[in-house]
């Protein structure tokens, strides 16, 4: 294994600030999770009490002996801002003062960088354009990622978990937001970040950066292994196999729905689960997309004149 060229990866400038976030990230999933837990235990107290439902709250520690029951701006705000404010300005201090910002000579477009990133926050964008069409990866798909987050309100029909941290009664909410985070969102830049090389080519920690590395894939389009060669017969054949994947999806969901969250499912309307279970079948679409390109060197699944899947 090169240590070294590990090394060189994290020490970069430009991905200090990643190897950072790494711990920090497993630090507050980790909180919110015991905090989670124990209002849970809780919840199942109160639900074999109801004596003491009727007085206490679903959080754990909503109200202590000695507290006051009214929280000012003034000073009790205020102080942990400007606290908090003091904090960050000395780390940024000791950061720029240790580590050089990331500038480089002026551009040159005889000479350009290899591997050429874009900033962290959008090397999940930059993975995605190996999967999929430009205008797909970075046009439609950050649009639906906001679209997404804006409905959440409006789909939303469980009453529960709101103001305090709940696993038992957000399981499908944690689930959903921990797949599309974590799976689809923090590991895409994972990846851009330390696997991929020069040439945007694949390459596991601890191999070295090989500059004059080529390797010699052949990239089909779903419809090729077929044998189908006409342009109709590959739009036809993609909008078959996208539209199957979708009605087969949404079909697993529902029994699933039905099985495991059967409350959620009544408080539904058809609109909101269509909406619900669109935006899943879109998630669970990229990694089947992304294994196909890896493991089966399939470029489209669909191709149009207009877009390609």
């Amino acid at each position: 294994m090169d240590w070294h060229q590990i090394w060189e990866i994290v020490s970069t400038p430009d991905n200090v600030p990643i190897v950072a976030l790494i711990p920090l990230l497993a630090f507050y999933i980790y909180l919110g999770v015991k905090q989670a837990r124990a209002n849970d235990q809780l919840i199942a107290q109160l639900e074999t009490d109801p004596a003491l439902a009727k007085t206490h709250h679903r959080k754990t520690w909503p109200f202590r002996p000695g507290w006051q029951k009214e929280i000012h701006v003034w000073p009790f705000l205020l102080r942990v801002e400007f606290l908090a404010a003091i904090i960050v300005t000395i780390i940024l201090m000791v950061w720029s003062i240790t580590l050089n910002a990331p500038l480089e000579e002026p551009s040159n477009p005889n000479v350009t960088m290899n591997p050429a990133k874009a900033p962290w926050y959008f090397l999940g964008l930059q993975e995605m354009l190996v999967y999929f069409d430009p205008w797909i990866a970075g046009v439609v798909m950050p649009t639906l990622i906001i679209v997404g987050l804006i409905i959440i309100p409006y789909i939303d029909t469980n009453p529960l978990g709101a103001g305090y941290y709940t696993i038992k009664q957000r399981k499908f909410a944690l689930a959903t937001f921990g797949f599309g985070f974590l799976a689809l969102w923090v590991a895409m830049i994972l990846i851009g970040t330390f696997i991929r090389g020069p040439g945007w080519q694949w390459f596991w920690p601890g191999q070295t950066w090989d500059h004059s590395r080529l390797i010699y894939e052949v990239n089909r389009d779903l419809p090729d292994i077929f044998g189908i060669t006409s342009n109709l017969g590959k739009g036809i054949f993609g909008a078959v196999v996208v539209g199957g994947y979708f009605a087969a999806g949404g079909l697993a969901l529902t029994l699933l729905f039905r099985r495991f969250m059967a409350k959620d499912f009544r408080r539904m309307s058809i609109l909101q689960y269509s909406m619900v279970a669109a935006f899943m079948l879109m998630m669970i679409a990229l990694p089947i997309k992304m294994l196909f390109r890896l493991l089966f060197h399939i470029k489209y699944v669909w191709i149009t004149p207009w877009f390609n899947i």
